[in-house]
């Protein structure tokens, strides 16, 4: 049967395709040709149309769709107080079907104390609650991107002579925006991450290492912030991650199963549900699931959202059989293996090609697990 708290047998990581028009709004608003009431009466009329579509596929856990954000991650840290730029670039190149996709992030230092000034995406929930006769779901970036996205080096020795006092502030930030999404009905949350599964690349360990960063040392430290960042969470409240290995208009950055890091993840971070890439031979094979404890669910993206054609569900019987060498069935969920559009841009497959694939996942579950 289909667990009655999430996450749940057929889910989905979060980001969905967002249209042409909705799009081009946004990049009108941004040059002010076209207003923020604007743009705000066209995301929520999208999001109302997407939460129609998850509810008629017969998906349990709705998102907005992340339809209100630029990025999965930036629009949530650059919320956070501490951080500066000098107004440079990095470059950051991912990895395509048709060669390599790059384009530039902001550079980000530390240079005050990490804060929360103000709610960040609590009235974003408020909405989607208001328009779902589900189970509202809000995914955020998990705290150790905001790590990932300075590093050691950048954050002001002045201010953080340690980095217990970085993890505890990081924490607390997000344990008030926790406390009044939880207020204002938040259940259902996910934090995601790329850079733990950056971890169980070599050659991005390698990277990391030339900046100065121990890749076991980075580990130890994210493993501090979660359970940081969980600790007293509100009761009631089922809080999972997802690993990924980067999303970008049908790219990747990060190859590499999870051994390096699953005893860990499974053991030492307070997760109720796990989202796990499962898509591809870079995603290595199901037997790190040996890790994870009895009390966690694991979800298996075994649906790929960077490429249009559709699985088959036998091929995909066939996987949770392998999988279930590893751990019990009935700890195991079905999900894509990510958003369909972590960025603005999305990733290079059609609507219906998306909407096919959540239905995959929901007939799955219904003939492995039973009725929904």
């Amino acid at each position: 049967m289909m667990p009655s708290r999430p996450p749940f047998r057929a889910d989905h990581v979060g980001s969905l395709l967002r249209s042409p028009a909705l799009k081009a709004l946004r990049f009108q608003k941004e040059e002010r040709v076209a207003s923020a009431e604007a743009l705000a009466v066209a995301e929520d009329a999208a999001i109302r149309d997407v939460v129609a579509l998850q509810e008629d596929i017969g998906l349990e856990g709705i998102t907005d769709g992340e339809l209100r954000r630029k990025s999965w991650h930036m629009d949530f840290l650059l919320q956070l107080g501490g951080w500066s730029s000098e107004g440079k670039t990095i470059p950051v190149t991912f990895h395509g079907a048709a060669g390599d996709v790059a384009f530039t992030r902001p550079d980000l230092a530390i240079t005050a104390r990490v804060t929360r000034p103000k709610p960040i995406f609590v009235a974003a929930f408020k909405f989607l609650k208001s328009v779902v006769g589900r189970t509202p779901k809000l995914t955020i970036p998990s705290p150790c991107m905001l790590y990932s996205q300075v590093g050691r080096a950048n954050i002001d020795a002045r201010v953080y002579p340690d980095l217990e006092a970085f993890v505890e502030d990081t924490a607390a930030a997000y344990r008030v925006e926790i406390a009044e999404l939880y207020a204002a009905g938040c259940r259902y949350l996910q934090l995601d991450d790329v850079s733990l599964a950056y971890l169980c690349d070599e050659e991005m360990r390698a990277l990391g290492r030339a900046r100065g960063e121990d890749p076991d040392a980075q580990l130890a430290l994210s493993v501090k912030l979660v359970q940081a960042t969980l600790r007293d969470r509100p009761e009631g409240l089922t809080v999972c991650t997802h690993l990924c290995r980067g999303n970008f208009r049908s790219s990747w950055r990060a190859q590499g199963g999870y051994a390096r890091v699953a005893d860990t993840i499974f053991n030492q971070m307070p997760y109720d549900g796990f989202f796990l890439e499962f898509d591809d031979a870079r995603s290595g094979d199901f037997s790190p699931l040996r890790y994870a404890p009895k009390n966690v669910r694991v979800v298996l993206g075994l649906v790929t959202t960077k490429l249009g054609a559709l699985e088959k569900k036998d091929d995909l019987k066939r996987r949770l059989d392998a999988a279930s060498k590893h751990i019990s069935l009935d700890q195991l969920c079905i999900s894509p293996q990510c958003g369909f559009s972590s960025t603005i841009d999305g990733n290079e497959i059609a609507v219906e090609q998306q909407k096919a694939k959540l239905s995959l996942c929901v007939e799955l579950a219904r003939d492995v697990w039973g009725g929904l």
